[in-house]
């Protein structure tokens, strides 16, 4: 009797992941598109979508400009909001509009605090391709600021995972 072994190499291995992540970022795309308009629409004529370079750069620090402006990340583990366990809102640092409910912040693992799910539209998404391979990259809906990516690897009830930048984020406690 022959038995047939499948020969697993780096290379199937990293072709196997990106077709994957293609499959899910592009699903995710397509079911996030609908949310995205509804969401930025509702925040078009704010006062926030016509401050300059300079005046962001005036209200943020570096590095929330960097990240909140021109899409950086910063560097896994430095955010102290990892540790933040009170009650309260996740908002976003450059306009203060609330994203993420306390309640829905999980430790990932990843560095970065982590949401499985967002208020209502907080968020607006569109594809990011700057990797060689696409994924699903969301800001906030009021000043269009980056905040993180999402990714399908989350905890139930939605099984998502929002991978915030800590410095994009400011946190407001829940009023005792």
């Amino acid at each position: 009797m022959t038995q047939t072994k499948t020969r697993f190499s780096r290379r199937r291995l990293l072709l196997g992941s990106v077709a994957g992540g293609l499959i899910a970022a592009c699903t995710n795309s397509r079911s996030n598109a609908e949310s995205q308009s509804a969401s930025e629409a509702q925040y078009a004529d704010t006062d926030w979508r016509s401050l300059t370079e300079a005046e962001w750069r005036e209200r943020l620090s570096t590095d929330a400009f960097n990240v909140l402006r021109k899409e950086d990340t910063e560097r896994a583990g430095t955010s102290p909001l990892n540790e933040e366990k009170r009650e309260g809102t996740f908002n976003c640092k450059g306009c203060d509009l609330p994203l993420f409910r306390s309640e829905w912040k999980y430790e990932s693992g990843t560095g970065w605090p982590s949401f499985w799910d967002y208020i209502d539209g907080s968020l607006g998404f569109k594809e990011d391709r700057k990797l060689f391979f696409t994924r699903t990259e969301y800001h906030c809906a009021r000043c269009l600021g980056h905040q993180g990516h999402v990714f399908e690897d989350g905890p139930e009830p939605t099984g998502l995972r929002y991978c915030n930048n800590g410095v994009a984020l400011t946190f407001a406690p829940a009023s005792a």
